[in-house]
This record gives C-alpha cells, sequence and structure tokens, in this order.
C-alpha cells in the first residue's frame, strides 16, 4: 500500500516571510524619498534600487509559492548574500543598529527562511 505524504505549508511559510522582507525594504526604500525632496539627489538611486529590490523579492516569493525551483535556488542565495552583508555591518564599527529587531530582521529572517527553502522532502517538486 502506498502512502501518500501530506502535502508540505513550507513554501507558504518562506511565502510569507518573502513578502514580510520584501515590505521592510518596500518601506526602507520610501523612506529615503523625501532625502531626495531635500535636496540629497544622490539618495535617489538608492530608492530606485532598494524600490526594485522590494519588487524583485515580491516576485521570488511568488515563484517560491508557485513551487518554482529556479525561485527557490534564487530566494536562497539572496537570503545569504543578506547574511554576509549584515555580518560585514555587524563587524565593521560603522554605527550599525544591533538592537534585538534589526537582528530578528537582518539575521534570524534570512536563517528561517534558508531553512524553510531547504531540499528536504518533496515539499518543492
Amino acid at each position: 500500500m502506498i502512502r501518500a505524504e501530506a502535502p508540505s505549508g513550507r513554501p507558504e511559510a518562506a511565502f510569507v516571510l518573502l513578502l514580510l522582507q520584501s515590505l521592510f525594504w518596500l518601506i526602507a526604500g520610501l523612506s529615503a524619498a523625501p532625502f531626495v525632496l531635500g535636496g540629497e539627489i544622490h539618495m535617489a538611486g538608492l530608492v530606485v534600487a532598494t524600490l526594485l529590490l522590494a519588487l524583485g523579492t515580491c516576485m521570488l516569493a511568488i515563484g517560491v509559492l508557485w513551487r518554482r525551483r529556479r525561485a527557490r535556488g534564487m530566494a536562497i542565495a539572496l537570503e545569504v548574500v543578506c547574511l554576509f552583508g549584515t555580518a560585514i555591518l555587524l563587524l565593521l564599527p560603522i554605527g550599525f543598529n544591533r538592537g534585538p529587531v534589526s537582528l530578528m530582521v537582518n539575521v534570524a529572517l534570512p536563517i528561517a527562511l534558508i531553512v524553510l527553502l531547504r531540499k528536504d522532502g518533496e515539499a518543492f517538486a
């Protein structure tokens, strides 16, 4: 007798976490926009780059929800890059916020996504 395994909810959980991460980047990009109006013209590039990163993360979330292997791999790569960047910011004394919210968003969220997206079972088949 062949038993079918219960469908995994890991892609759906990863979708929600990726949407949260996208929303955090969207808020960061929009909060930098008033500086452009105040005369800091170089901030316009950072606003556009952050908003594009938020859009890309949202598209990755949709791909993960649809169980696309390429989206899963790209999401893992994005989270590894985020962890690497956070490690650099934590090691360099440049005024990076080391509070609990910052650590939850910049360390715990990417680690949780990597754990959810790792290849165990057939959640992404």
